[in-house]
This record gives structure tokens, C-alpha cells and sequence, in this order.
């Protein structure tokens, strides 16, 4: 059987993902090592699945957090490399504040 890649060293509890990863073998791979798929069924499939969309919507927070890290440019290129990580604390602080 083809392994996914990445999945079969997988060792997080829940898979969560956007519609593009459902897939049958990605979605039987993660059930078999006992992960709990949270994956939004494709609308054309014919059996659909059900996933916990309270969880799926704490995605897109944290997806939304990562965009509005990557808009600042000193982060995404990397331009302070000795400050970086004080930087992505300092973003993450003015994110959570509510401030920018």
C-alpha cells in the first residue's frame, strides 16, 4: 500500500485539513494510527462524512493568525534574522491586544 507522505510517521491525535486533502487513502491511513480526521467532505462525494466543525472553525483562526504574520514583511523574508523571534512575539502580542 502507498503511504501517504508524512503520515506514516504521524503522531498527532487529530488530522485537521481543507476539503483538498479528502482523499480515501489520506482519510483510512489517519483512521487506522488513530487519528481523529477532521476534514470537510468534498461536496461531490457520494457518501458524505461527518467532522467536527467546531474544531475545523478553530483552523481557520489559526490560519488567519499565520496570514496576518506573514503581512509583515520583516517576518516573511526573514530581513531581521538576529530579531526574528522577538519579532514574532512582539506581532503575536499586537494580534492578541487587538492592536493592529
Amino acid at each position: 500500500m502507498l503511504l501517504c507522505s508524512g503520515l506514516d510517521s504521524w503522531n498527532g491525535n487529530v488530522l485537521l485539513a481543507d476539503r483538498g486533502y479528502d482523499t480515501d487513502m489520506i482519510v483510512e491511513q489517519a483512521v487506522k494510527s488513530g487519528t481523529k480526521v477532521v476534514i470537510p467532505p468534498k461536496r461531490n462525494r457520494k457518501v458524505q462524512r461527518d467532522y467536527d466543525k467546531e474544531l475545523y472553525k478553530e483552523r481557520h483562526l489559526i490560519e488567519n493568525v499565520i496570514l496576518a504574520l506573514k503581512q509583515w514583511r520583516g517576518i516573511a523574508t526573514r530581513y531581521t534574522k538576529s530579531a526574528a523571534l522577538s519579532a514574532l512575539y512582539l506581532r503575536c502580542i499586537i494580534l492578541f491586544a487587538g492592536l493592529f
